[in-house]
């Protein structure tokens, strides 16, 4: 069960590994052009795991800013990270020495991955969730790492680099629209993000739309939870 697991897990990691190769590489070269040996990347990949968080972490690093600073910033900008936390409270329940990695690796696309995975009796859940966790760090660590050894050597301009990650993003969410028939929860993201951006700025209303949707789909909980089940049963009928 375990290799059929780590089979699936990096099946299912695969459009990921494109996305943060790319970003990593551009976080490295930019890490690099900032006058940071490769080690730095290597370092901050392996105990961050945080794309926007290390992008950010470059600038405030490089405008003389304290460890400190750069911590709390860097807190401050993955503060989202705690409803995704909530929302994985069942998935994660007794995943026993495996839960504290699984927590620190959890990012935007591998928590799309963890809610939308539909896994059969062959798949050991936790394991899953474990391998998929560990194979997008593995990407990002293995990026950042060459991006920055190659920035050394090759002349690159990583502008505009950053918009892989919405770019994958984006594709997660089409995918995940087109293998489900329940499109409830993608709407409520949209309209909800949508409102959020009128009322309150492009600077302010990331939060705000979090805790809106949290809600909401504790709300609409149960008519998920329903609807899930019968498309998994409908899954075995076919």
């Amino acid at each position: 069960m375990t290799k059929t697991t780590l089979k699936r897990a990096f099946k299912d990691s695969l459009p990921i590994l494109a996305g943060y190769l790319a970003l990593g590489m551009g976080f490295g070269v930019m890490l690099q052009s900032k006058g940071y040996s490769f080690w730095w990347a290597l370092l901050m990949s392996c105990t961050m795991f945080a794309g926007s968080g290390q992008y950010a972490g470059v600038d405030f690093l490089a405008s003389g800013a304290t460890i400190l600073t750069t911590a709390v910033m860097t807190f401050i900008i993955n503060a989202r990270h705690f409803f995704y936390g909530f929302s994985l409270l069942d998935k994660y329940k007794g995943a026993g020495a495996l839960k504290p990695y699984m927590i620190f690796g959890l990012t935007d696309e591998t928590y799309s991955i963890v809610c939308s995975a539909k896994l059969d009796e062959t798949i050991n859940p936790k394991k899953y969730y474990f391998f998929l966790t560990a194979l997008n760090h593995l990407y990002w660590i293995t990026g950042c790492t060459l991006g920055a050894v190659l920035g050394e050597f090759l002349p690159f301009d990583s502008k505009g680099i950053d918009f892989a990650m919405t770019a994958l993003f984006i594709v997660i969410m089409v995918e995940q629209w087109m293998s489900t028939k329940e499109h409830l929860p993608a709407l409520l993201g949209i309209a909800t993000t949508v409102v959020c951006l009128i009322i309150f700025g492009a600077d302010m209303f990331i939060i705000p739309s979090m805790v809106l949707i949290a809600a909401e789909l504790l709300l609409f909980r149960k008519k998920l939870d329903k609807t899930g089940a019968g498309e998994k049963e409908a899954d075995k009928d076919d």
